[in-house]
């Protein structure tokens, strides 16, 4: 989450007055951290684009295309060097190990699932990629599994902006604390799946036919 400032410095200060550059800035921001920050890029762009910042379909786009990018690196790294980053973090290797065996048996479901696999957004696309999953296979399951996460999370992003609206609580006159929660939020998260091994239960989640 050491992202975080970075988008957040980009979208704080975007306004209906924001030039062309501030404004392409603030998608390319949201389509690099949206790997790391995972549900927060694209909730506050939903945000951004509910107050007029930003337009919602380049919010969408922009994001899936920086989740797809990352996501076809992270393929290649496991097509390269699956053996070696199991060697390297004895910690991720048993679920390495599992998130293999399930890509082995569900090539297309694995490909689907890159993007909604909670805690396992890099250990799938490496196990893709050590699995050897066909590239076409990969490509078009993980860019469909980007796009649709994209087009949930900014239109939540959106929601909030809208049923605050209508609650009468005014997101473009307090946009600041709407921001800052949604950041709250994503770091929460973050942290409690880390601590729960959240990983581990996605795997069985995705093993169960």
């Amino acid at each position: 989450m050491t992202f975080v400032p970075l988008l957040w410095q980009s979208l704080s200060h975007l306004s209906e007055s924001s030039t062309h550059l501030q404004r392409l800035w603030a998608y390319i921001t949201l389509g690099a951290t949206g790997i790391f920050t995972e549900e927060t890029s694209p909730m506050i762009g939903g945000l951004a684009a509910h107050n007029h910042h930003l337009r919602f379909a380049l919010v969408v786009l922009w994001v899936a295309a920086g989740v797809w990018g990352a996501d076809i690196v992270l393929y290649y790294l496991g097509r390269w060097r699956g053996r070696w980053l199991r060697e390297r973090w004895p910690k991720l290797r048993r679920v390495i190990l599992r998130a293999l065996r399930f890509v082995r048996r569900h090539p297309w479901r694995s490909s689907l699932a890159v993007r909604f696999a909670y805690g396992l957004r890099f250990t799938l696309p490496i196990a893709c990629g050590a699995a050897r999953l066909p590239v076409p296979l990969y490509l078009i399951g993980s860019a469909i599994s980007s796009i649709v996460w994209s087009l949930v999370f900014t239109t939540a992003g959106w929601v909030v902006g809208r049923t605050s609206q209508a609650l009468g609580w005014h997101p473009r006159l307090h946009e600041l604390p709407f921001m800052i929660g949604l950041f709250v939020v994503g770091l929460v998260a973050y942290f409690i799946s880390r601590r729960r091994h959240v990983e581990e239960r996605t795997v069985e989640v995705l093993e169960a036919d």
